[in-house]
């Protein structure tokens, strides 16, 4: 099994939903994020895929849609009063975990038809998690 990874670094905002600690304030993270590819066999360049393919894709989504925005879970309160500001918002139908981030990553892979396997969001440097194939 080839394998082929990308990391990038986007920043956000988020918090979470009857979450007993501090991580219920609305707080940021500078996440980094690996996104790994795997197939049996590579094209005819010798390649899995391109590295520009994920940058000129999936890590432009990313800029686009997830750096610098606010993640909420869709029943926060507070997402009325921060589009009425114009602020950025991304929904999420559950709070927005680095887990569940991680799998919102990996679900846009799929969609854009890589063959992707893991996608690992690191909130800070020391704590990490990701969504994957179990396979991977």
């Amino acid at each position: 099994m080839y394998k082929i990874s990308r990391q990038l670094h986007f920043s956000y905002g988020h918090r979470l939903l009857g979450h007993q600690g501090k991580c219920r304030f609305l707080h940021g993270h500078n996440g980094r994020v690996r996104i790994t590819l795997s197939a049996e066999k590579l094209n005819h360049m010798g390649m899995l895929l391109d590295f520009g393919e994920i940058r000129s894709t999936l890590e432009q989504w990313i800029d686009e849609e997830l750096d610098h925005r606010t993640l909420l879970h869709q029943e926060d309160p507070l997402i009325p009063i921060l589009m009425e500001q114009g602020e950025p918002v991304v929904i999420f139908s559950c709070n927005p975990t680095a887990e569940n981030i991680a799998k919102y990553i990996f679900d846009k892979g799929q969609q854009l038809g890589f063959p992707i396997t893991e996608v690992r969001v690191w909130e800070t440097p020391k704590c990490a998690a990701s969504y994957g194939n179990k396979n991977h």
